[in-house]
Formats: structure tokens, sequence, C-alpha cells
């Protein structure tokens, strides 16, 4: 049984990527119908001011720790987390598990030239992937339904939802009783970085928990307050719960 520990005002199951894996497979084989979500030190800032998006994101059955941000904070408020498991790691493993056991991914979100990327390039990697279906993320708020209906007439197993938060949060939880997916996951960026438009840190700067400053450097006027900013506040937010 998974261990999940309070995180500020919210929480962070205590699992590897493996246990992360087979605990979403499980969802997947009975059909459960989950929203999962990840916390780094930007969305617990935004949560601080989003009392919705705290109740959405505490309602998922899995919460993993995205950024080491969080490992870190945890540890130093005496529960220790066994590992950093990203979101964009767990996708990208969730597309191949898929392409091994025949479960059928949607991909939503980012333009259509970017998408379609994304979906060609898997196609490419593993031959044998059944793509449920993809589309681009824009659209108006009334055809929210459309879409919703149209991922569950796919027949999806996993929908993986590219926008920024808190929109992918509120959107999945929205949605989640018409699309009948078993698994739903918001990934951010990630569509980018696969489909080659932005660079993803290097492995070592990866897990000495350094990502973010990579991002930065790459735009540091655009990012200076997402990083410089948010950090100072995320800290200033691990040292008054201590």
């Amino acid at each position: 049984m998974k261990k999940r520990v309070k995180f500020l005002n919210t929480y962070v199951d205590a699992l590897t990527m493996a246990e992360t894996l087979t605990q979403i497979e499980e969802y997947i084989i009975n059909k459960k119908c989950v929203q999962h979500v990840v916390i780094n030190a930007g969305k617990i800032n935004l949560m601080q001011k989003d009392a919705e998006l705290t109740k959405v994101i505490n309602e998922c059955p899995l919460i993993n720790a995205d950024g080491q941000s969080i490992v870190w904070g945890s540890k130093f408020l005496g529960n220790k987390l066994p590992e950093r498991v990203a979101g964009i790691d767990i996708f990208t493993e969730l597309v191949k598990l898929s392409a091994e056991k025949g479960y059928k991914p949607y991909f939503f979100g980012a333009t259509d030239k970017v998408v379609k990327k994304v979906v060609d390039k898997f196609k490419g990697m593993y031959p044998d992937l059944k793509v449920a279906g993809y589309r681009n993320g824009y659209f108006d708020k009334e055809e929210s339904i459309k879409i919703a209906e149209d991922i569950n007439k796919s027949g999806a197993d996993i929908l993986f939802v590219a926008f920024s938060s808190p929109m992918k949060e509120y959107w999945i939880k929205d949605n989640m009783d018409i699309m009948k997916v078993p698994f739903a996951m918001g990934v951010g960026g990630s569509f980018d970085v696969v489909a080659g438009k932005t660079n993803r840190a290097p492995r070592w700067m990866q897990k000495s928990g350094l990502e973010w400053f990579y991002r930065f450097i790459q735009e540091p006027r655009r990012m200076f307050k997402r990083y410089i900013g948010g950090n100072m506040k995320f800290i200033k937010l691990i040292l008054k719960s201590k």
C-alpha cells in the first residue's frame, strides 16, 4: 500500500518511478478513471492563493514529486521521499509501456505541428504503439464538452494533457466524467521537449536539482520572476512550516 505524506497544504506519495508505473497500470487495468498530478515549487506557490486548485490536487489519488525541491523540502520537514518522479519521465515511460502492453494513449495540447511531431516521433520509436488520437490545445471553452466526448469515443486508456497550470488540472477535473479515461495526467511543456522545440537539461543537472536553472539561463528575463522569485517564496514557505 502506497504511503502518502503531508507536505505544506497538500500531499505527496512516497513512491519510486517503478512503483508509480505499477500503480498507474493498476488503474488502467481496473479502468478506475483517475486524475494524476505532479507537484513542484511553482505549483505549491500557485496553491497558496488558489483554494480550488488545492482542492483538485488533494483529491487526486496519485500525487508525485515532480521537482527535486519537493524531495528536499519534504526531507527538511521530516518526511523522506524515495526519489523525484518527474512528470515528463512518467509521460515517456507510459508511452513505452503503452507500446509494450497495447494501451492506447491520447495526446492533447500544444500546436498542431508540435503534437503531430510528438505522435510521429513516438510511432517511429515504437512501431506497435496504438494511438487513440491527438489534437492541438487551442479551443474555445464551449468546445470542451465536444473534445471530451471525442476522447471518450476514441477508447483511450491514457490521456496526456499538455497545458500549463492550473488550466490542465481544472480541465481534466471538469471533464473526467465525460471522458471516462482510466488515467489522465497533465504534462505541461513535455510535448515541446519531445518535439525538440525546447531542450531539457542534461541528466546531471536533472539529478542534482538544477533543471530549473537550465531553463532559467535559456530565458533569464522571462523566467526571473518564476524561478528566482518563485524559489525564494517556496523556501520561505518551507522555513515558516518548519
